[in-house]
């Protein structure tokens, strides 16, 4: 058997992997990783070895300042309560926040502005305007009709805020699809049989992650 019969079977790097290799090359990035992650753990642990509950008070305690003796790591407050305890648990809210919002955002703007830039014609216009018309929305006023259908819930202020910054990432994520479906990995997935849907799927958004990320 020639050199030239021989069959390779090569495989790619998978996608995870590559972030993770580009991650370790970006020393900022990946200092900022682990600074995250120690926050992260930080404020899902810490409470638990505490003694104090967040809205426990103690009036005999009010405004005390840091002690290791009493075990008010930070102090309390004017009604007594941990303030260390309390800044962990808001600090659980914040990452919430970080979370859910960015999530929503990005899964709504990728899909949004994905669909539009791909089929184009009137219905990228159609979606474009439906964009500025929520761009003119006031964000409480969005709010407020959310609470009027949904109810008071502190994960529906989380999902109101991503449901309002995805506009930004539609418009990018539409501006660079124009871009990719125009590539010729676009046009022989085409020529191949593959149906719009897993072409936007698994050769438009993988390309995404880029301008998105």
């Amino acid at each position: 058997m020639n050199a030239a019969a021989q069959t390779f079977n090569i495989r790619g790097r998978s996608l995870r992997l590559d972030v993770w290799e580009t991650l370790k090359k970006n020393r900022a990035a990946f200092a900022a990783t682990l600074v995250l992650a120690a926050m992260a753990v930080s404020v899902m642990v810490a409470p638990m070895l505490s003694p104090y509950a967040f809205d426990a008070t103690d009036f005999n305690q009010i405004s005390l300042g840091p002690s290791l003796s009493t075990m008010h790591l930070f102090g309390t407050d004017a009604l007594g309560r941990d303030v260390f305890v309390r800044t962990m648990y808001g600090g659980r809210i914040s990452l919430m926040v970080g979370l859910v919002a960015t999530a929503v955002s990005l899964i709504i703007g990728v899909a949004w502005g994905a669909t539009a830039g791909f089929i184009g014609g009137r219905t990228d216009h159609v979606m474009m305007r439906i964009v500025d018309v929520l761009y003119a929305m006031p964000f409480m006023f969005f709010v407020i009709l959310l609470m009027v259908f949904f109810g008071r819930s502190i994960v529906l202020i989380f999902v109101a805020i991503g449901a309002i910054n995805w506009l930004d990432m539609a418009r990018i994520v539409r501006g660079q699809t124009l871009s990719l479906k125009a590539e010729q990995f676009v046009e022989a997935a085409r020529a191949g049989g593959v149906s719009n849907f897993n072409i936007v799927r698994r050769h438009i958004v993988p390309n995404l992650l880029g301008v998105v990320a």
